[in-house]
């Protein structure tokens, strides 16, 4: 059997070393490669980050806007409708009232009472007021003009004229 010597040992060792040297090199090199691109990597991710957290910011104050308009439509809803209930009750204040006056325009007039509660007559030269009436009417069923019926009663209101009302007639010409 035979024996290695050292020296033949000491040979490959050198070798084996610069090999594991060179190796070790190559790794280290690469590995100084990768860490640089996830040192971007990082660099990049980092830059997102940023702009995720602006993007929240905006997001906040977007929903605090919202919510601000929400309230401010509900309000405007609540006071359109207390608006719209108070025009629909004056609405039905107001019918109530068109009803009487139609109910009264309606109903005939009461004659005017003489001074002992017996029914007006015409005396000569005069004429009682009947519903219908108007100076036109009344001044061409007696044969006088409108002008002359309007002159011999000056303190007639003739746009307000009520049945049994005495009106003097002019004399005819």
């Amino acid at each position: 059997m035979e024996t290695i010597s050292s020296r033949e040992n000491s040979n490959f060792m050198p070798v084996a070393g610069l090999i594991a040297g060179v190796v070790a090199l190559l790794l280290a090199s690469i590995a100084l490669v990768k860490a640089s691109n996830a040192q971007k990597e990082l660099a990049t991710q980092a830059v997102e980050v940023a702009k995720i957290s602006g993007i929240e910011s905006q997001v906040s104050s977007v929903s605090a806007s919202v919510d601000k308009a929400n309230s401010d439509i509900r309000k405007l809803t609540t006071q359109t409708q207390d608006a719209v209930n108070q025009i629909g009750t004056m609405i039905g204040d107001l019918r109530t009232e068109v009803t009487k006056i139609a109910e009264s325009v309606k109903k005939p007039a009461a004659p005017v009472k003489g001074a002992k509660g017996e029914a007006p007559v015409a005396g000569p030269g005069e004429y009682l007021v009947k519903q219908g009436d108007s100076g036109i009417k009344i001044a061409k069923a007696n044969g006088v003009s409108l002008a002359d019926l309007q002159a011999v009663n000056p303190s007639v209101n003739w746009s307000k004229m009520h049945i049994g009302q005495k009106i003097k007639l002019p004399a005819k010409k």
